[in-house]
């Protein structure tokens, strides 16, 4: 190829030149261009698939939405180059968002890490005391512990076998971990999460922290508990870095509570064992570090809990063996040790205590309230609703009672009793065994156990069928009728009454105060349209809160809860009986007036709260018929039920274990106390009487003292006091219906023949003298649709004569006469025939002349007459028996004539 001249030459000229580079900006400027080049088509490329990827989708906005949507595009985004990214960047935003959260949390937190070191941990736990009075003053324990209540000992004054057994069953990965647990804190998540029951994941630091910090929030589960659970998981690390783990441990074992006030393991081993905690034996040290998980089930002193406590050591010793801590003979030598046996009884812990069953009662509600760590670190003072005058004769009369002997005589062994101020719904005075420090089970407090309270329970069937009320529904009142009569079909079983006997058309009143079991059940299937359910929840309303509540808990509860069958507090049943001597107003049972702390501040106070659980009408029926001592005379006889000088309303209930009495109940209220009392026996054994009055010394004496001797003097009461009666009543003769209770709803009259001398309808056999007709009520049983009938007062009209029958004997009369002209002498004798003579009557011309009683089996009886007027002149003697049956003798005679009389 030919070259122009000027490129040879400038081909020379290059070659003869010496070579030199090229300036530095020009290369630079060409590497530049080169990038800015690349992402310039890299860009083009993106904003040309882009636009590709958008013309494939759906023009409508909605439809693009979904389009996108579509699982195997988001699959295929989330796992391209650009996903990728994005994940990426998502995951690094986190990161250092979570940093950023947990660097706060942990600056904000980190201030209060001061107040747990040693020194003030020390001071934290130091020995308190909490002071229980009445409500008047009067001191009832000094709750201080002396050594046993919590004390701080040094991690080597501490048995190894109860660091090991405490490792081992609350946190096997102690000595791995830095304060938390990732699989603990993960499994808890998702049981929480998942509706299941909520479980634990903390490690020993967390729950060291969680008892020093945030004892008062423990309670607070689910979400509620996040913002304290965080809490815990910052400073449980920040304890970790502070202390070594022995250091921990005996924090921990210092502060854990063991049951009841037992705050730290020396004042466990002292309590329980009566030894310091370093020389406890691997039985008692597994014992002790199986109560902490739950310390108020496991508490060694709660008799219901002693098998599970038992069981969870037992799962303790396997946890050691497994985790190499014993040996299995070591595991089983302890195992075979009567621990339980060897615990010291909680009696020697309650030195001085007065009301002891009250008073425990009202730590474990305030333990129940405030938290456990609130009163277990004491320094409280308690006033409490008691009045110590009523309580301390409420146990006289209890000891008195059972020392008599009476109560062994027919098997009884314990009893429980409760007193309230009706119109507050404080809780007096209360026993709930025959002696706290009986053997076996005198400790127990039955006054707040479940059992079923009979009979008593009845008068708030009647009252909610009483607030039946409007014009599609039957309205009732004490004189309404519901037959006593046999319904097994529809009660589903055999249903009989206490004396194994119907007694036909009955009213209510009678029925309550007579404690009929079939008009009861009767109530609550119409009151509930053939279901319980709506008289429990009146029940519930009216203060008794938890009857029938373990029924429906283990499958449910029939129409049997309509004459006790169900269990119930006896503080509860009370109470409710206090709402009908409130005139229908329900307020909570309580027994704290007031708690304070040691920085007096005020943590508890009662406050009067009402609501209007039945019409006042309602309330007042049922107390005028529970006090109503003439109904119930033929259950307990006349003023069996009464209190010297006070007027009251009661109601007795027994309940029955296959045929025989098992327990006996008396409620007896005024308006100003109700007191309920229950004797039988805490092993369910049956008794002997079946006089369900058999506990009325006790409550008579008790009752008496406390409105004579206590209320009146306060001027809260005064004799003869009793419930006002509201507005609107109606009153048929002695017998009360609501204002809305309509007369002639359902009812009807008619006349009915009765026998004079039965009061009973007149038979075929009734002597026609013995007969009088009465008008009477007509009504049609809603449940079995049968007539009954109301009669007045004394005549039965649903019972035939019973005193005649047909071959009764008559009674004879003869007449004789003496004498002659018109002088003479009429003699009449008798003899009786069934029934003991009553009357002679003797008649001349049909004229009573002589009318005698008399009595027995016969007799006779004369009159001297003066007939003046001359003729012939009949005479005629009439006999009468107690029967109505009549006899006669008839004769005449002359005068002023020859012939004689016939």
């Amino acid at each position: 190829m030919n070259k122009k001249p000027s490129d040879k030459q400038s081909d020379a000229s290059a070659k003869s030149a010496p070579s030199r580079p090229h300036p530095k900006p020009a290369k630079r400027l060409s590497v530049y261009a080169n990038l800015a080049n690349k992402r310039r088509l890299k860009k083009d490329k993106r904003s040309r698939e882009k636009a590709e990827y958008l013309a494939s989708l759906p023009k409508h906005p909605v439809k693009r939405f979904f389009y996108r949507l579509h699982p195997k595009r988001v699959f295929r985004y989330w796992f391209s180059k650009r996903g990728g990214l994005m994940a990426l960047k998502i995951l690094g935003v986190a990161i250092v968002a979570m940093i950023i959260l947990i660097g706060g949390l942990f600056a904000y937190f980190r201030k209060d890490l001061d107040k747990i070191r040693p020194g003030e941990l020390a001071k934290r736990v130091q020995t308190t005391v909490t002071k229980y009075y009445d409500r008047n003053g009067e001191l009832l324990w000094e709750d201080k512990g002396t050594d046993n209540y919590k004390l701080v000992v040094e991690a080597d004054k501490i048995s190894d076998y109860l660091k090991k057994a405490t490792i081992a069953i609350e946190d096997r990965d102690f000595y791995k971990h830095h304060g938390i647990s990732i699989s603990g804190l993960t499994r808890a998540m998702f049981s929480t999460a998942s509706g299941r029951q909520v479980q634990g994941g903390s490690t020993l630091t967390q729950q060291l922290v969680k008892q020093v910090f945030f004892a008062e929030d423990a309670d607070k589960r689910g979400l509620s508990g996040i913002p304290r659970k965080i809490k815990e998981i910052i400073l449980a690390i920040e304890v970790e870095r502070m202390y070594n783990k022995d250091q921990i441990l005996a924090l921990y074992l210092n502060q854990a509570p063991y049951g009841g006030r037992r705050n730290g393991a020396e004042s466990a081993a002292q309590t329980y064992f009566g030894k310091s905690a370093k020389d406890l034996t691997l039985a008692e040290a597994a014992l002790l570090a199986s109560i902490p998980q739950n310390p108020s089930t496991f508490n060694p002193y709660n008799i219901t809990g002693r098998k599970m406590l038992l069981s969870r050591q037992h799962t303790t010793l396997d946890y050691m063996l497994e985790q190499g801590y014993i040996t299995e003979a070591q595991t089983k030598e302890a195992k075979q040790y009567p621990i339980l046996d060897k615990i010291k009884p909680e009696t020697e812990q309650l030195a001085g205590l007065k009301a002891p069953h009250f008073v425990l009662m009202v730590r474990n509600q305030l333990e129940r309230e405030l938290g456990k760590a609130v009163v277990g670190r004491g320094g409280l003072t308690v006033k409490t609703t008691l009045d110590w005058k009523i309580q301390e004769k409420l146990e006289t009369e209890m000891k008195a009672f059972f020392d008599s002997g009476r109560p062994g005589r027919v098997s009884i062994s314990n009893g429980a009793a409760t007193v309230e101020d009706v119109q507050t719904g404080q809780i007096v005075a209360l026993v709930g065994s025959r002696d706290f420090n009986y053997a076996g089970f005198g400790q127990d407090n039955a006054a707040t156990a479940f059992i079923q309270p009979g009979s008593t329970i009845k008068a708030f069937d009647y009252a909610k069928l009483f607030e039946n009320r409007g014009s599609n529904q039957q309205n009732y009142g004490s004189g309404s009728i519901l037959s006593d009569e046999n319904i097994d079909k529809i009660y589903g079983a055999k249903l009989n009454n206490w004396d194994r006997r119907f007694m036909g058309s009955i009213s209510i009143r009678r029925s309550l105060a007579l404690s009929r079991n079939i008009p009861a059940v009767k109530a609550m299937y119409i009151a509930g349209n053939g279901s319980p359910k709506p008289t429990v929840d009146y029940i519930h309303n009216m203060g008794n809160t938890n009857y029938c509540q373990q029924e429906e808990a283990a499958g449910g509860y029939g129409l049997s809860a309509a004459i006790g069958a169900c269990g119930t507090k006896q503080t509860e049943l009370v109470n409710a009986y206090g709402t009908f001597a409130r005139m229908g107003v329900a307020k909570p049972s309580t027994n704290v007036l007031e708690v304070t702390n040691s920085q007096g501040d005020t943590l508890k106070k009662w406050k009067d709260e009402s609501k209007q659980a039945t019409d006042p009408q309602v309330a007042y029926i049922i107390n005028d018929i529970l006090g109503d001592a003439d109904a119930a005379r033929d259950l307990h006889g006349y003023g069996a039920m009464n209190v010297p000088g006070v007027r009251t309303a009661a109601k007795t209930g027994t309940t029955d274990k296959n045929g025989h009495a098992k327990d006996v109940w008396i409620v007896n209220y005024s308006p100003a106390l109700a007191m309920g009392m229950w004797l039988g026996n805490s092993d369910t054994s049956t008794i002997n009487t079946p006089n369900s009055a058999f506990g009325m010394p006790v409550v008579r004496n008790v009752m008496s003292f406390a409105h004579n001797e206590v209320y009146a003097k306060q001027g809260k009461w005064k004799p003869n006091d009793w419930f006002k009666r509201p507005n609107g009543i109606q009153q048929q003769g002695k017998e009360l219906y609501p204002s809305w209770w309509n007369k002639k709803q359902g009812e009807t009259t008619e006349k009915i023949k009765f026998d004079r001398v039965s009061k009973k309808k007149a038979t075929n056999c009734t002597p026609a003298d013995a007969i009088e007709e009465i008008e009477v009520t007509k009504t049609i049983d809603p449940l079995t649709k049968k007539p009954s009938y109301s009669a007045p007062e004394g005549y039965d009209a649903n019972a035939e004569d019973d005193k005649h029958k047909c071959d009764d004997a008559k009674p004879s009369v003869s007449l004789s006469l003496s004498g002659s002209g018109s002088s003479r002498t009429i003699t009449a004798r008798a003899t009786n025939g069934t029934f003991p003579l009553t009357s002679i009557d003797i008649l001349v011309d049909g004229r009573s002349v002589k009318s005698e009683s008399i009595s027995g089996s016969g007799g006779s009886v004369s009159v001297d007459i003066r007939v003046s007027s001359p003729g012939r002149h009949t005479i005629q003697a009439i006999a009468r028996d107690e029967g109505y049956y009549t006899a006669s003798d008839s004769g005449s005679f002359s005068v002023g004539s020859s012939s004689s009389s016939d």
